[in-house]
């Protein structure tokens, strides 16, 4: 199963864009291991929300918001893809990576699978 590990972090804090050495250092160790394991399909870390922007559809229309994103306490900070057994290895893998950080949130989610539409109501039978 594949999981999309998104972790957001606090814009305000200092360390969340200027990284120590030292962490610098463990993020990479952390990383090596797991894509030299197999486990890790895809890591990347984004710039601030200032470079950024969001699109919203509503009832109204397309509205454009360029960032920073002052209404938001927490933004994303950037995403892993994992692909491991059961989403209780993913959230353990999600853990061993949020203790890397002072302050973070991380969100684990499950994504979507081709044999997983084959579920869906409305489906053709194969």
């Amino acid at each position: 199963m594949r999981y999309l590990m998104i972790h957001k972090l606090d814009e305000s804090l200092p360390e969340a864009w200027n990284p120590s050495p030292e962490f610098i250092e463990q993020m990479g160790t952390f990383m090596e291991e797991y894509a030299t394991s197999g486990v890790l399909l895809a890591a990347e870390g984004v710039h601030k929300s200032d470079q950024g922007a969001i699109v919203r559809k509503d009832s109204s229309g397309l509205n454009v918001t360029d960032g920073p994103f002052s209404e938001a306490r927490e933004v994303i900070g950037g995403f892993a893809l994992v692909k491991v057994a059961d989403k209780q290895e993913a959230v353990e893998l999600a853990k061993r990576f949020a203790d890397l950080f002072p302050e973070v949130s991380v969100e684990v989610r499950r994504v979507f699978e081709e044999e997983d539409f084959a579920d869906l109501p409305g489906q053709p039978e194969s």
